[in-house]
C-alpha cells in the first residue's frame, strides 16, 4: 500500500507503549500520510494530547472534548479516514472492540468507521496469553476490514520477557505498506457504494445456549406538545453492556429501546419506541417468546393527560399540566407470568434507581414488582451513573439480605445479572435431573 496521500486515523489507548505512537505518527507523515489522533482517557496519562495535536497539526479527539472540538467527532473522524490504526491496543480496548462497547473516542471510532482497521496489541505476557484476550483477538480477526498485527516476544516494560510487546513503529509502517492497496474513500455524503463494516460477533466463536433475552433500554419521552416532553436521564450505556455480556454468554438478544446515545453491538435486534405506553405494548407482545426479561430502561412514571396538538405558545404565564400514571411494565410482565400467560421458564430482573434511603426504597419496590431479582442502582457518586462507565449498584435476590452497594463498571454490573440468570436455569436443570 502506498501511504502517500492516505488519511490515517491513529487511535491511542492507555499503555506504556503509547509513547511509541508519537514516533509512528512522524514516520507516517514522512511517507506522505495525513494523520489525526483520538485517545482514551488512560492514554492521556502516558502522553499529553498537546504532543499529538502539535505533531498532527489537528486537535485530538478526547473523551472530555476540547474547546475547538466539534460535537460529532466520533462520526467525523472515522468518515474522514482511509484507514484506522490503533496503536497501542490494550486488552481493555480489544475487549470493547470485540463486544461492541463504545464508550471512549478510540472504541467509538472503531464502532463507526467503515474503512480498513489495523490493531497492534501491546500488554503484559500474562494478559496477552489469557483466554479472554485470545478469544477477543480471534473474534476481531473474523471482522470485515479488520487486521490484527502480530505482537512479538521480547523484553516488556515490566521487566518480564514474553509475547505482548508492541511492534516497533517502523515495523508497523512496513506492515501497512505490505498490505493490499486501499482505494481512497469517496468522501461524498450518503455514498451508496460504501460497505458497512460488520461488527457482529462471529457465530462460530460463541456457543449459543438456545435462550433469548429481552432488554428494555434508554429512556421514554412523554409528549407535552409536538416539541416538548417529560423524560428521565439515561444514556443507554448499561443496556449496551448487558447486551454485550448476554451475547458473549450465548443468548440471542433483543432490545426495546427508547431514545438513547449509546450504540448496541452487532447481533442485537433493536425495536425503537418513544413513549412508555409504546414500550409497554412492545414488551408485553414479545414476552411469551423470551427466557429472560431485564427491565433496564428509565421509564417515565407519568405522562401528560392531554398533550397539545400544536406547540404551546410562550405567554410567560403559569402553566398547569395534568399528569396521569404510565403503566408499570415490570409489574405487568410479572403478572402475565404469574397468571400463566407465559408458558416457559422465565427469569425477570428489574431495576431500581434510588438517590436516598437506597435499601428501604429498593426493598419496597422489589416486593411489589414480582421480579426474581432487582438491580439497585444509585447514580449519585462523583464520576458515576448517567453517561459514565461506573456506577454504584447491588443485586437483590429473594431470601438473601440486601448487600452493600459497591462501585463497579457497568460491564461488571451486567455480568452479575447474566450470572444470576444463568444460575436460575442451571438450578432448574439440576432439579429436573434429580427427579
Amino acid at each position: 500500500m502506498d501511504l502517500k496521500g492516505k488519511k490515517i486515523l491513529l487511535g491511542v489507548s492507555g499503555g506504556i507503549a503509547a509513547y511509541k505512537s508519537c514516533e509512528l505518527l512522524r514516520l507516517l507523515q514522512k511517507k506522505g500520510a495525513e494523520v489525526r489522533v483520538c485517545m482514551t482517557e488512560a492514554a492521556t496519562q502516558f502522553v499529553a494530547p498537546l504532543t499529538f495535536a502539535s505533531l498532527s497539526k489537528c486537535p485530538v479527539y478526547l473523551k472530555n472534548g476540547a474547546a475547538e472540538a466539534r460535537p460529532f467527532q466520533h462520526i467525523d473522524f472515522p468518515r474522514w479516514a482511509d484507514l484506522y490504526l490503533v496503536v497501542p491496543a490494550t486488552a481493555n480496548v480489544i475487549g470493547k472492540f470485540a463486544f461492541g462497547i463504545a464508550d471512549d473516542p478510540v472504541s467509538l471510532c472503531f464502532m463507526s468507521c467503515d474503512c480498513e482497521r489495523f490493531i497492534a496489541p501491546a500488554m503484559n505476557v500474562a494478559m496477552y496469553n489469557s483466554p479472554a484476550v485470545k478469544r477477543n483477538l480471534e473474534m476481531l480477526r473474523g471482522f470485515e476490514k479488520t487486521h490484527v498485527l502480530e505482537s512479538p516476544a521480547g523484553f516488556l516494560a515490566c521487566g518480564e520477557v514474553g509475547q505482548g510487546r508492541l511492534l516497533e513503529p517502523a515495523q508497523i509502517v512496513e506492515c501497512l505498506e505490505a498490505a493490499e492497496e486501499i482505494a481512497p474513500k469517496c468522501h461524498c455524503e450518503n455514498s451508496q457504494s460504501s460497505k458497512q463494516s460488520k461488527t457482529n460477533l462471529p457465530e462460530d466463536l460463541i456457543e449459543k445456549n438456545g435462550r433469548r433475552v429481552l432488554i428494555t433500554a434508554g429512556r421514554t419521552e412523554e409528549a407535552i406538545d409536538p416539541v416538548r416532553y417529560i423524560s428521565n436521564c439515561s444514556s443507554g450505556k448499561t443496556a449496551v453492556a448487558l447486551s454485550a455480556v448476554f451475547l458473549a454468554n450465548g443468548y440471542d438478544v433483543e432490545v426495546v429501546a427508547g431514545p438513547m446515545e449509546a450504540q448496541f453491538p452487532g447481533g442485537v435486534k433493536v425495536t425503537k419506541v418513544r413513549s412508555a405506553c409504546q414500550m409497554h405494548d412492545a414488551v408485553l407482545e414479545r414476552q411469551p417468546d423470551v427466557d429472560v426479561l431485564v427491565h433496564c430502561a428509565a421509564v417515565a412514571d407519568y405522562r401528560p393527560a392531554n398533550p397539545a396538538d400544536s406547540k404551546i405558545k410562550d405567554s410567560r404565564s403559569q402553566l398547569t399540566i395534568e399528569l396521569v400514571p404510565n403503566p408499570n411494565i415490570l409489574r405487568d410482565c410479572s403478572a402475565a407470568r404469574r397468571e400463566g400467560r407465559v408458558t416457559r421458564k422465565q427469569v425477570i430482573v428489574g431495576f431500581a434507581l434510588e438517590t436516598d434511603h437506597f435499601k428501604e426504597h429498593a426493598a419496597e419496590k422489589f416486593e411489589k414488582s414480582g421480579a426474581d431479582a432487582l438491580l439497585l442502582n444509585a447514580p449519585v457518586a462523583a464520576d458515576s451513573g448517567f453517561g459514565h462507565d461506573n456506577v454504584r449498584y447491588a443485586l437483590i435476590e429473594h431470601g438473601k439480605p440486601i448487600p452493600e452497594l459497591n462501585m463497579g463498571s457497568k460491564v461488571s454490573l451486567a455480568e452479575s445479572i447474566v450470572n444470576f440468570c444463568s444460575a436460575q436455569f442451571s438450578q432448574d436443570a439440576n432439579l429436573q435431573s434429580a427427579k
